[in-house]
């Protein structure tokens, strides 16, 4: 922490820490709900709709597909899987309304913060923009052909279904407003940590964090499909590795600042990123987080409390209480003195 002053020894607290996965106050009513449902409404909309459109379109060329038609290719580019337009078709859809189903409940259960949702939102478009391109670009090359042997290879297709999505995505997690200002109307606890600094006393506590198993396990998992793509000699695998190991650098390195304005958290490429004020922090501490336990995993995730969790590794982590019954865990060193700067920021900010 660089202050013109030195803080004072860290007070305990005389509660015992907070369990990071525990369940906040969940009135019926609450304003994120409503936004909650509206989100989750239209981004399964936008989703279905994608779907509708490929199979309709795929179903409407059905007399100029062979029977059977090509569902699945080879290594070698080559289809080695073949099935009914109408299977192909029910397949993939329910594939798809999957997904829709998993991403939905999690925004509707969950969606406590702008930042769940943006991700669900976004999630549930890609992920089914990809299946409507998958459907669509596999079924238009065979359009014309007798035999479906004669289909040719899929990697231009596959690349277009990872790409092209994510420019709905985007703009579906962009289209969700930021959450709106909730001061705490109460009083930080006299039990929360806190620093000893003047009035006028200025301070900000930086710290970095990042790596952990889930890095290693990621690494690990873009470099099985730069290998794949070698063996296979698909290069369109290689456009994969490239996607996942971005998505990779967003998840797995944040900087961590706290200071008067409250705590900005930002991924080491800019975003993700999320801030919360200093007036609408109820209390912060330093807990003990557990990945699988808490969060299922590593990375940033949201557990069934709708608790987000920048989750790195196992050990000692921050925890911000939001205003509004949001919650906030990071994993990172020396949490003890971020929670105790934080306390102190959000009691200045309440004078």
């Amino acid at each position: 922490m660089n202050s013109t002053s030195r803080p004072n020894a860290f007070p305990d607290s005389g509660t015992p820490p907070h369990d990071p996965g525990a369940q906040g106050p969940d009135p019926t009513d609450e304003p994120w709900r409503r936004r909650a449902r509206l989100t989750v409404l239209l981004s399964a909309a936008s989703g279905i709709v994608l779907l509708a459109i490929a199979a309709v379109l795929a179903w409407s060329w059905r007399a100029d597909l062979p029977d059977p038609v090509a569902s699945h290719w080879g290594t070698g580019g080559s289809p080695d899987g073949f099935s009914s337009l109408g299977s192909l078709l029910a397949t993939t859809s329910l594939v798809g309304l999957g997904c829709v189903v998993l991403f939905s409940a999690i925004g509707l259960f969950s969606g406590r913060a702008a930042s769940t949702l943006r991700i669900t939102a976004a999630s549930t478009v890609w992920i089914c923009g990809l299946l409507a391109i998958l459907i669509a670009g596999s079924l238009a090359g065979q359009r014309g052909l007798t035999d479906a042997h004669q289909a040719r290879g899929m990697d231009g297709v596959l690349l277009l279904a990872l790409l092209a999505p994510l420019v709905p995505a985007v703009l579906a997690a962009l289209l969700i407003p930021a959450d709106r200002r909730q001061p705490a109307t109460g009083a930080v606890p006299a039990s929360a940590p806190r620093v000893s600094l003047g009035a006028s006393t200025r301070a900000v506590w930086l710290r970095r964090t990042s790596g952990g198993p889930g890095l290693l396990v990621s690494i690990a998992g873009v470099l099985v499909i730069v290998v794949a793509s070698i063996i296979t000699r698909m290069p369109v695998l290689l456009a994969l590795a490239a996607l996942l190991a971005l998505l990779f650098a967003t998840m797995f390195a944040f900087r961590v600042t706290v200071d008067s304005a409250g705590i900005e958290i930002r991924s080491a490429l800019g975003w993700p990123r999320t801030r919360i004020g200093a007036a609408e922090v109820e209390r912060a501490e330093a807990i003990h987080v557990s990945p699988f336990r808490d969060f299922g995993g590593w990375g940033w995730r949201v557990n069934h409390s709708g608790r987000t969790g920048i989750v790195l590794r196992s050990g000692p982590g921050l925890l911000v209480e939001q205003s509004g019954g949001r919650s906030l865990v990071v994993t990172i060193e020396d949490a003890e003195e971020g929670a105790a700067l934080l306390n102190t920021m959000a009691a200045r900010a309440r004078a």
